[in-house]
C-alpha cells in the first residue's frame, strides 16, 4: 500500500510538470516546487483524478503545508519567498492563477494574500488525460493574451491614484499603506511642507514607483536601488531640507534604529527632517513610545496638527514635546494627546519643566 501511495505521488508530480510544460511555462518553473503549487491550487491529493480538481483560495504557507502533508515534501519556512517569486508569480503572469481574487485591494505584502486557479485554467486541467485535452489546451493558449490583459485591467482599477501638485498622476498598489501615502502627498505636504518638491515615492508592489532622477542628481543623492528607502522623499529648496517620510500602518515608524539607517543612506544631504505618518490616533498611540527624538509625527485623521519629539533646528509646526525631565513623561504626554478625542491644542501645547 505504501508503494502504491509513493507511485501515485510521483505520478501526480510528473503529470503536473507535464501540464506546466504544455501550458508553456518557462523552463525555470518546470520543477517540483511549481508542481506542488499547481496541485495545491487544485487541492489535488495523489488519490484524486485530474477531473476532480477543485479551486480553493490558498496562501503560500498552506501550499507548503499541502506539499508536506500529501506529498511528503518538507520546505523550510524561509522558502516562502522562493515559492512566491519563482513559482506563483509566473503562474499569475500566465493567467493560470489569480492573485487575491476574493479581495483585489488587499495590500501586496499582506500576510493574508491568497491565490486561486483561474476558471479558464481549471477547465483545461480537468481535461488532462482525456481526448478533450488538446482542444481545450489550444483554446486556453489562444485565449491567454486576452485573459492577461483583462486581469491586468482589473488590477489597475484597484490601484491607489495620487495626483501631485504639478498635475502628475501616480498609481500605487492597493492597500492601507498606499492610501496613507496618498494622504501624505495630498493633505500633509500642502499644509506643512510648502513648496516641497517630490523626489521619490515607494510602493509595496514596485519599490521605486516615482523617482525624479534629475533632481536627485542635482542634489547629489546617489542612492543605490537596493538601499532601504523611506516611503517618501521630498526636497524643500528654500530651507535646504531633505524630508524623509515613513507611512506607518502596521510597522515602520522612524525609531532610533531607522533614523540611523536613513542618516547613513542620505549622508550627503545637509539637513534632514524625519516624519512618521499614521492613519489615525490609535495607530499613533501604539507606536508613539518608539518614535525617535527630534523627529515629527503626523496623524491623517487630524491633518492640521503634527507632533514633534523635542525641538528641531527649524520646527515645522504646532505641538512640541520638549524639556521633559524624563523620557517617560514625554511618552505619557504624547499618548495623552493622541487619546484626546478633540485633539485639543490647548491641552497638547508645549510643556517645559525646569
Amino acid at each position: 500500500m505504501a508503494n502504491n501511495e509513493s507511485r501515485n505521488r510521483k505520478l501526480k508530480i510528473k503529470e503536473a510538470i507535464d501540464i506546466l510544460s504544455q501550458l508553456a511555462l518557462p523552463r525555470a518553473q518546470l520543477n517540483e516546487r511549481t508542481a506542488y503549487c499547481l496541485l495545491a491550487l487544485l487541492r489535488l491529493v495523489p488519490s484524486l483524478k485530474w477531473s476532480e480538481s477543485g479551486n480553493p483560495l490558498v496562501g503560500i504557507t498552506p501550499m507548503m503545508e499541502f506539499a508536506r502533508v500529501h506529498y511528503g515534501k518538507n520546505y523550510a519556512p524561509n522558502s516562502r519567498e522562493t515559492f512566491r517569486r519563482f513559482s506563483m508569480h509566473q503562474l499569475v503572469q500566465a493567467g493560470i492563477a489569480l492573485y487575491n481574487p476574493d479581495k483585489p485591494d488587499r495590500p501586496v505584502n499582506s500576510p493574508r494574500a491568497v491565490y486561486q486557479i483561474s476558471p479558464e485554467a481549471l477547465k483545461v486541467v480537468k481535461m488532462y488525460g482525456t481526448k478533450a485535452w488538446k482542444s481545450e489546451l489550444a483554446k486556453f493558449k489562444q485565449l491567454a493574451p486576452t485573459l492577461l490583459s483583462q486581469y491586468a485591467r482589473e488590477r489597475e482599477m484597484d490601484m491607489v491614484n495620487i495626483k501631485t501638485r504639478d498635475g502628475q498622476n501616480i498609481s500605487l498598489s492597493p492597500g492601507k499603506h498606499s492610501e496613507l501615502i496618498c494622504l501624505i502627498i495630498e493633505e500633509m505636504a500642502p499644509r506643512f511642507l510648502h513648496g516641497a518638491t517630490l523626489v521619490y515615492i515607494g510602493d509595496t508592489g514596485d519599490k521605486w514607483s516615482y523617482f525624479d532622477s534629475e533632481l536627485a542628481e542635482r542634489l547629489g543623492l546617489t542612492v543605490k536601488q537596493h538601499g532601504k528607502m523611506p516611503d517618501i522623499v521630498m526636497w524643500m529648496e528654500d530651507k535646504k531640507w531633505l524630508i524623509l517620510i515613513e507611512s506607518v500602518t502596521s510597522h515602520g515608524p522612524v525609531d532610533s534604529i531607522r533614523r540611523i539607517e536613513l542618516e547613513k543612506l542620505f549622508y550627503m544631504a545637509p539637513e534632514k527632517i524625519y516624519i512618521s505618518a499614521f492613519p489615525n490616533k490609535r495607530t499613533f498611540a501604539r507606536f508613539a513610545p518608539d518614535v525617535a527624538w527630534e523627529t515629527e509625527a503626523w496623524v491623517a485623521d487630524n491633518p492640521t496638527h503634527t507632533f514633534q519629539r523635542l525641538s528641531l533646528p527649524r520646527p515645522l509646526h504646532l505641538i512640541q514635546c520638549t524639556f521633559f525631565k524624563t523620557e517617560e513623561n514625554c511618552k505619557r504626554y504624547l499618548l495623552n494627546c493622541a487619546k484626546d478625542s478633540a485633539f485639543n491644542q490647548s491641552q497638547c501645547q508645549s510643556i517645559q519643566h525646569k
